[in-house]
């Protein structure tokens, strides 16, 4: 993957307890992305906020955020090199020459998989979250289930889709069960899965999606597809948020506030798992 990690925060005086692993879009890059999504506000006196304390970095001080790059790859549709994970030949039907996909697909995985082994090194996992709008997203929920292993803090989504669904759905007729999991792994990895699937933990990770209506890149209707994949065929916890108006972004105030409230309570729940951790004897009575 070529280009530099950028990082922000935490923010100044305050300690590092959380990380957000966010994923940009195709055609754009991570300095421009975290521009924007640092600029998305919500209301005065949400959480008690000021006029100058309305966004992500002022709302969550203590999160180290982490925005890879995407690689400049060639989109085959168009002839030219552009930022994006994985090439494709349509974002309104995703499915299209999906199998053209998969190798760069593959390689983002690897290089997010090896951001997470990075991020492990200065908080536990349970303080992690996987996030990416769009094409991001696609590449942050594809390395999840490579991975395997879930539990992290969460995964966030916005206007997003299934990766491959249409491959998935021709190869694992029946997707509710563990052995549907490890055929996406081989089929998104290319190689046999090695290590077991802990589905316990997968569904243990919250995942929050969020799409607009109104938005004229990736239809809504492919991300209720997901959400439809991901909670009632694979049993994931999902909280799914639609709004008439966002385009293909966040919607603001309230999109931005319903990700800040998801976001606070699953850190409130992994920071109630580490008080029972460290208390004598496990928190056992």
């Amino acid at each position: 993957m070529t280009g530099e990690t950028l990082v922000i925060g935490p923010a100044s005086g305050h300690e590092h307890t959380h990380t957000i692993i966010f994923l940009h879009g195709r055609d754009s890059t991570n300095a421009e992305f975290a521009s924007e999504l640092f600029e998305s506000e919500v209301l005065v006196g949400y959480r008690d906020a000021k006029e100058d304390q309305r966004t992500l970095p002022a709302l969550l001080p203590t999160t180290r955020w982490v925005f890879p790059t995407a690689p400049m790859l060639k989109a085959e549709r168009f002839g030219i090199d552009m930022s994006q994970w994985f090439d494709m030949w349509s974002v309104e039907d995703p499915g299209e020459r999906a199998e053209t996909q998969l190798e760069g697909l593959r390689q983002s995985v690897a290089a997010i998989s090896e951001t997470i082994r990075s991020e492990e090194t200065l908080v536990p996992r349970r303080n992690i979250f996987l996030a990416g709008i769009s094409q991001g997203f696609v590449t942050a929920l594809t390395t999840f289930f490579v991975d395997g292993r879930g539990g992290f803090a969460g995964l966030i989504g916005l206007c997003s889709w299934m990766p491959c669904a249409s491959l998935l759905d021709r190869m694992v007729p029946d997707i509710r069960n563990e052995s549907a999991i490890r055929d996406s792994q081989a089929m998104y990895s290319g190689a046999p899965a090695q290590d077991p699937v802990s589905m316990v933990a997968l569904r243990a990770t919250p995942i929050f999606l969020a799409h607009a209506a109104d938005d004229d890149v990736v239809p809504i209707g492919h991300g209720e597809q997901m959400r439809d994949v991901l909670s009632t065929k694979l049993r994931f916890d999902v909280s799914r948020h639609t709004y008439a108006e966002g385009g293909h972004w966040v919607n603001e105030p309230q999109g931005v506030e319903d990700m800040i409230d998801f976001i606070t309570k699953h850190m409130a729940l992994r920071e109630s798992v580490e008080d029972l951790e460290r208390a004598p004897n496990g928190g056992a009575v």
